[in-house]
């Protein structure tokens, strides 16, 4: 691996050459910019603006601007007349241990090589020192025209080092976390404890860039003239409204990834959280109608119930009036026709 800086490490009274190579790559796909009618790539020219020329790397230096505009040039002899001892030199400073460093703070990584044979000695005295101390080493270097901070440690039999934010540069978290009151109970802690027991750990080396596959493979389909692979369909988006049940869910799901047995006869409980899809757009007004169609229907319906019962039980009333009247006229008309009869034949018996 090339080096990016030779300098060395400055231990009390003990200093160690040392080379420092980039410890990262990056794989990221990058992209050029085109002209999209004739795509024609998009370059960039360093022109001078007195001149209205391009000019050569050779040509171009440093400067600082200052408030009023002023153009203050800096030459390469002025930096490497900067009255720091960090400048070829990575100081350390202290040894404190690894969980005093505040993630937020690192950035780069580097591997620092024993600079030939002379160094190895203090090279592998400072590796093992650092390895039985179960400390890290805070260090000052300077690197690319400004002094830098820097945390050494040992990574398999090499050291490496991660350059550091200083303090100030870390802002202060303020407005981020919710600004609202929230009582979490312990039921729910529990369940979140289990989740996350239940997840288990994950080997990083098994990890890997999906995005970066997938851009890889639509840039093969188009490099062949074929149609991209078409995206998956997103899961809707909704609110859980139950977090017990999403917790709990949760839990079941890791497990049945994990081959466990899982519902009743696991002793779990069988509920699902309950997810209602919020509506987006015009579908709130839609959903709201529907909403109120779907509450006044019943009620429609059980007044048009009501009304047909109630015509029913008059219709079936009078019905029954018509009947019985038929009834009452029949019975008397057949009553008079009898009476006559009756008269005659008595009539007859007399004479």
């Amino acid at each position: 691996m090339r080096s990016i800086w030779n300098g060395a490490i400055s231990f009390g009274l003990v200093s160690i050459p040392i080379k420092l190579v980039n410890a990262t790559e990056s794989h990221t796909v990058s992209f050029r910019q085109i002209h999209t009618e004739d795509g024609g790539r998009i370059r960039y020219r360093k022109v001078c603006e007195l001149e209205d020329r391009e000019v050569t790397q050779a040509e171009i230096g440093k400067a600082y601007e200052d408030a009023d505009g002023t153009i203050i040039p800096i030459t390469d002899e002025d930096l490497a007349h900067l009255p720091l001892p960090t400048a070829k030199t990575i100081d350390i400073v202290a040894f404190v241990p690894a969980d005093r460093i505040d993630p937020l703070q690192m950035e780069n990584a580097y591997y620092l090589a024993a600079s030939g044979a002379p160094a190895a000695k203090p090279y592998t005295l400072l590796r093992e020192a650092l390895k039985r101390s179960r400390k890290v080493a805070i260090a000052k270097f300077a690197l690319r025209g400004r002094e830098r901070l820097g945390m050494l440690r040992v990574v398999d039999d090499v050291i490496a080092m991660h350059g550091l934010l200083w303090p100030d540069e870390i802002r202060v978290p303020q407005g981020v976390a919710p600004d609202v009151d929230v009582t979490v109970r312990d039921k729910e802690l529990d369940l979140a404890d289990a989740l996350m027991d239940t997840l288990g750990e994950v080997d990083i080396q098994d990890l890997h860039d999906e995005y970066r596959e997938a851009l890889e493979e639509v840039i093969a389909a188009k490099a062949a003239g074929e149609a991209p692979p078409e995206a998956p369909e997103p899961a809707p988006g909704g609110k859980v409204l139950d977090l017990m049940a999403a917790l709990e869910k949760s839990v079941r799901a890791a497990k049945q990834s994990r081959g466990e047995e899982v519902g009743e006869e696991a002793g779990e409980p069988a509920e699902e959280a309950e997810v209602r899809h919020l509506p987006r757009g015009k579908r709130a007004g839609a959903a709201a109608k529907k909403t109120t169609a779907g509450k006044q229907a019943p009620a429609a319906k059980k007044t048009a119930a009501k009304k047909t019962t109630a015509a029913a039980k008059k219709s079936a009333s009078k019905a029954q009036s018509s009947r019985s009247a038929k009834k009452t006229a029949s019975t008397a008309k057949s009553t008079t026709k009898k009476t006559p009869a009756k008269k005659t034949a008595s009539r007859k018996r007399t004479a």
